[in-house]
């Protein structure tokens, strides 16, 4: 085993000399899973790779991500994913602390990490306010933007909480989704939350911790209050707010669909996982690769819809079924419609009805796609412009689902 180690963690020194980050990453976790195969203490398990991670090393402390940056194999990027020269470049942080601690910090130098790439984040024209805040209750504190349209002052309006995934931030989200400029075009406020390093290194909402799964407590108390904070602010229809999220933050979202459903009319969960899927991190990572069952005894008590692409290596795909199969309603009458962007990706699009025949879930595949915002622009990260437009069809989705009372 031994030899194996020294053979993988050479192998990953000449890819990073050679500048393949991500396959050296690749190769690193392999190594690191070798070494740690046989049972481990407590400790040591925690500075261990999971096989599909190439950008975060996970530990089980509160500053830890549990999505990785990029987790797409090299085939099925070139295969699955559509290059932009806007694009960034992956984050290492966790390879350059890893090539330290083996002996190779020389080699460390020579991999970019949060603190010396740099990227411009463009919007599209959206000629509403984008404002800067920052909200505190008794669980905790987070910095938010706020979106507001020109035409804000007609009447009682809609919004959407809109929360990041990992690595990302409120301006990098707004880019990528557009959501800006498609809230401008219908008059919706848009909120977008930011996760704080010191709750996450990695900027990932904490969607598996058992403190961020309750009402009143954790993340969700945070994120409903200061949801609670924007609609007595400004002129905020109660019947008419929603959320949405990208991976870890779709996996929020969809605690906040079962914590605050008399707070949020409708969720979006892209690329997301259900409520209940996790308790830990060994849990998390688990149930990334695939759901476990643990989420079947839990509801999602209002209208949802889901997307997530066939080929996301980082979120299996089943774990978008498992938030369909929480929302779906005891008696279903399903349509299936079978789609193509244009030009773009070709999807599958279900249809669930109640038993009065109206539409409660929509479940989104996206064939081909891997783990990413469709229809999203380069100007962002975790896109893929070949759409289907998630952005406009979740507004579309989340307008024709007011809530009841």
């Amino acid at each position: 085993m031994k030899a194996d180690f020294l053979a993988s963690m050479q192998k990953a020194t000449r890819l990073t000399r050679s500048g393949d980050l991500q396959s050296a990453m690749t190769a690193l976790s392999e190594a690191l899973l070798n070494k740690t195969a046989a049972p481990a203490s407590k400790s040591a398990r925690r500075d261990t790779f999971a096989a599909d991670v190439i950008d975060v090393e996970c530990r089980e402390v509160r500053d830890t991500c549990i999505e990785p940056r990029v987790a797409t194999s090299a085939a099925s990027s070139k295969a699955h994913s559509v290059p932009s020269s806007t694009s960034p470049l992956p984050d290492m942080s966790d390879l350059a602390e890893t090539l330290r601690r083996f002996g190779l910090g020389d080699l460390a130098t020579t991999v970019p990490t949060a603190k010396t790439r740099s990227r411009d984040v463009k919007h599209e024209d959206a000629p509403g306010r984008f404002l800067a805040h920052r909200f505190s209750n008794a669980a905790g504190a987070r910095g938010y933007k706020l979106y507001i349209p020109k035409n804000a002052s007609a009447g009682a309006r809609p919004m959407i909480v809109m929360l990041h995934g990992c690595t990302q931030n409120p301006d990098d989200f707004a880019a990528g989704t557009r959501m800006n400029a498609l809230a401008e075009r219908h008059g919706i406020y848009v909120l977008y939350p930011q996760q704080e390093k010191t709750a996450n290194g990695s900027g990932c909402w904490n969607w598996f911790e058992p403190r961020d799964q309750r009402r009143d407590h954790g993340e969700p108390a945070i994120l409903a209050g200061m949801t609670r904070e924007v609609m007595a602010e400004y002129r905020i229809d109660p019947k008419r707010v929603y959320v949405a999220g990208l991976s870890a933050g779709g996996a929020m979202a969809a605690n906040l669909a079962v914590t605050y459903p008399d707070l949020y009319a409708a969720v979006g969960v892209h690329s997301g996982l259900p409520y209940g899927a996790a308790h830990d991190m060994p849990s998390a990572f688990s149930a990334m690769r695939r759901p476990n069952g643990n989420s079947a005894s839990h509801r999602i008590p209002i209208a949802a819809i889901v997307f997530h692409g066939d080929h996301d290596t980082t979120v299996h795909p089943d774990n978008g079924v498992a938030v369909v199969a929480q929302a779906a309603p005891a008696r279903t009458k399903d349509e299936v419609v079978q789609g193509e962007a244009a030009p773009g990706r070709e999807y599958s699009r279900r249809i669930r009805r109640d038993a009065q025949g109206h539409a409660v879930v929509e479940h989104w595949v996206v064939h081909g796609g891997g783990h990413t915002w469709f229809g999203g622009s380069p100007n962002g990260s975790y896109t893929d412009p070949l759409g289907p437009d998630a952005s406009a069809e979740m507004l579309r989705f989340f307008l024709e689902h007011p809530r009841a009372k």
